[in-house]
């Protein structure tokens, strides 16, 4: 538990760095996969309404928009990062982004 590197702090689930930008860097692939999974399910339960709407137009617009706002959602998360890495990082500079 204390064999952390000098810029993190010793916690009871493991080592997490003392600084903002080192902890949400290290945790936004969590966020992602979390977002990611979300998005999964979204996708299911929406071939899922149009799958058993027996073409109803309302249920299958319902369908619709779980799996377009599933795919929206997902998209904008992954150019969130990617929007990050080429502004802050290559860009601009910012120290402690590198």
């Amino acid at each position: 538990m204390g064999n952390c590197a000098a810029n993190q702090i010793a916690t009871d689930l493991g080592c997490f760095p003392n600084d903002p930008v080192g902890f949400a860097q290290q945790f936004y692939g969590v966020g992602l996969g979390f977002i990611a999974g979300v998005a999964l399910l979204a996708l299911i339960w929406g071939g899922y309404s149009i799958m058993t709407s027996r073409g109803d137009p309302y249920r299958v617009n319902i369908g619709k928009s779980y799996i377009y706002y599933a795919i929206a959602g997902l998209l904008l998360a992954i150019f969130g990062y990617v929007f990050i890495q080429t502004v802050v990082v290559d860009i601009l500079h910012v120290p402690g982004f590198s």
